[in-house]
């Protein structure tokens, strides 16, 4: 299946579900998050911040202010499509709707952070394979956000069982996340 039907599918799947659902799926999700060494031994977690029907990163991103983690978020620049690691402080009062509507780090709250400080990547995505192979939105930010961190940082999705496919079509400059997490199970891809 192209990428732009099976990104389309897999979104309108993952829209029908209820925001009971969401929130217990993501609980189930974030245990399993907070359960990885990669996450206990991290200083620093970068999350994309939930939009829609995404798994919900909220409770993750202030547990992990809670304990004592820097935690942060991503501010896109819609022009060179880059993303800026900003520190969150308070989701409610550093975040608000950006480019694409997507809550990011407000103007006057951006703490920015460099790159390769991140010791964990929490990564976004429409579908992932088996092998850590991802299927983002289609803008390219994180292909060109993963050459910045340091080499070795772990990357972590956090989707729903159903995004999980059999086989997701890769390009060349596609890189494969290490862990795909669901609600039912932890996917070690690449580790």
């Amino acid at each position: 299946m192209e990428k732009k039907k099976l990104r389309q599918t897999i979104i309108e799947q993952r829209d029908k579900l209820t925001s009971e659902e969401i929130i217990d799926k993501s609980n189930l999700i974030a245990e399993k998050l907070y359960s990885l060494s990669a996450y206990q031994n991290a200083g620093a977690v970068m999350f994309f911040i939930s939009f829609g029907s995404e798994v919900d990163t909220r409770s993750m991103v202030e547990e992990t202010i809670r304990r004592g983690k820097l935690a942060l978020a991503p501010k896109a620049l819609p022009k060179t499509r880059e993303l800026i690691p900003s520190r969150i402080l308070n989701w409610d009062e550093d975040l608000a709707p950006g480019a694409y509507d997507i809550p990011e780090p407000r103007d006057d709250t951006l703490r920015p952070c460099k790159p390769d400080l991140i010791d964990l990547l929490i990564v976004p995505g429409v579908a992932f394979d088996l092998k850590g192979n991802r299927l983002g939105y289609g803008g390219g930010y994180y292909d060109r956000f993963f050459p910045l961190l340091k080499p070795g940082t772990p990357m972590v999705a956090l989707v729903y069982d159903l995004q999980i496919q059999p086989v997701i079509p890769v390009e060349e400059w596609d890189q494969p996340v290490d862990i795909v997490i669901t609600e039912k199970r932890i996917i070690k891809a690449n580790l």
